[in-house]
């Protein structure tokens, strides 16, 4: 019998795990616990880490996992590249659910970066109203241009000081339209946006809105992860874990 792992944590692991519920399939959630109020899932749900490669491997092998999706958001590297590794050792089929990249269009002024580091050294000397789209995670790399005036959009209220004296926190939850979007911008006047290609519709409304206003978007591109099978499609992950629409109950 198959018993499906899913590493969540994104829209299209939410999609996942609703749709295996449907279908009564043997399958686990997994949340990294980065978040306190975590969405819920209709299916099995732990929350934290595993400890690193060896603790997934006695995972999967404890839980009898044979085939793990790998919905994690695209930034969470470090999860994809335990996965690949563990799945190995285990013997346990991998695939990753992953969506496609945001691409630049026409009227778009982005300025592609590799990483972090690239996205601050992009930043201008001169003081900007700057909105970081980038989670929590890699807020004090930017505690070095401290000229800013940053804008913040967090899941959770924050619980400790930030590294950024000069900042306002908006705590709100995804996905996001293009209404409220260009209603914030325009109240925080901002001018360059910082974001992460996670790529998905859940947050794509800023970009759509930066285009609109003439806004400066500085786009960190994805990091690289261990050759793995990469799905796009949810019918395409259900087909190869077997259970295609047409075996739904």
């Amino acid at each position: 019998m198959t018993r499906i792992l899913v590493l969540g944590g994104t829209t299209e692991a939410s999609a996942l795990a609703k749709a295996l519920a449907d279908r009564g399939a043997d399958a686990v959630f997994s949340y990294a616990g980065r978040t306190r109020s975590p969405v819920a899932q209709p299916l099995p749900t732990r929350i934290g880490g595993f400890g690193g490669v060896d603790g997934l491997v006695a995972f999967l092998k404890r839980e009898r996992i044979s085939k793990v999706v790998d919905a994690t958001h695209p930034f969470a590297a470090q999860m994809s590249t335990n996965a690949v590794s563990a799945c190995a050792k285990a013997g346990v089929d991998l695939c990753g659910f992953e969506r496609a990249p945001w691409k630049a269009g026409i009227g778009d002024r982005w300025t592609d970066v590799a990483d972090i580091s690239g996205a601050v050294a992009a930043l201008p000397k001169a003081a900007s109203r700057v909105f970081l789209a980038i989670g929590k995670q890699n807020l004090s790399a930017f505690s070095v241009a401290p000229q800013h005036r940053y804008l913040l959009r967090l899941v959770d209220a924050p619980t400790s000081d930030l590294p950024l004296p000069n900042r306002e926190v908006v705590v709100d939850r995804g996905p996001f339209t293009m209404s409220s979007d260009k209603a914030l911008l325009s109240r925080h006047k901002t001018q360059i946006i910082v974001s992460k290609n996670a790529g998905g519709a859940g947050a794509r409304a800023k970009l759509d809105v930066a285009r609109e206003l003439e806004i400066e978007v500085i786009m960190i591109d994805r990091p690289k992860v261990p050759s793995r099978m990469i799905l796009g499609d949810l019918d395409q992950v259900l087909h190869w874990l077997g259970h295609s629409a047409d075996l739904g109950v």
